[in-house]
């Protein structure tokens, strides 16, 4: 009985999600990016990305693409998104939370990682030996807004 109840909630939670998401496709259209047609730009952050889905200076779903070179480093930052999801598809990312940088806090995150972030909580990023890419999706309009400036 209890398995059975289980898949009536499981089969209930993908239905309202699919209704929830649902109108959110139907209006973009569908999309499909080969890795080959995936492009980074550089941004004033020293991170690459790459657009997937959607605009994430606007309201609503989004999904990007970062590349950290070997070597780079994000200093502490919040987001203002509510939801947040991240997965490490290359490399290593080093993870630490805090409104200074501090190295020891760094936790490596290896590729297949899935994480969220948490909003308006400080942490900061590096790629220490290697390229790292993730991908990031959530609900925009985002932003990465230094430690220094971010909400307490």
């Amino acid at each position: 009985m209890a398995s059975h109840s289980w898949k009536v909630l499981a089969a209930g939670g993908l239905i309202g999600a699919s209704l929830l998401v649902g109108p959110v496709f139907a209006e973009a259209g569908s999309v499909l990016k080969f890795p080959q047609d995936i492009t980074f730009k550089d941004t004033a952050a020293g991170v690459q990305v790459a657009v997937l889905y959607g605009d994430p200076a606007k309201s609503g779903l989004y999904v990007v693409r970062l590349k950290l070179l070997a070597g780079s480093r994000v200093v502490p930052h919040t987001h203002p998104e509510d939801v947040r999801t991240l997965t490490v598809l290359s490399g290593t990312l080093y993870f630490g939370h805090g409104d200074k940088w501090d190295e020891s806090k760094l936790t490596p995150y290896p590729p297949g990682t899935f994480f969220t972030e948490l909003p308006s909580e400080p942490h900061f990023v590096a790629a220490k030996d290697s390229d790292v890419v993730f991908q990031v999706t959530g609900l925009g309009p985002s932003a990465l807004i230094p430690a220094d400036h971010s909400a307490k």
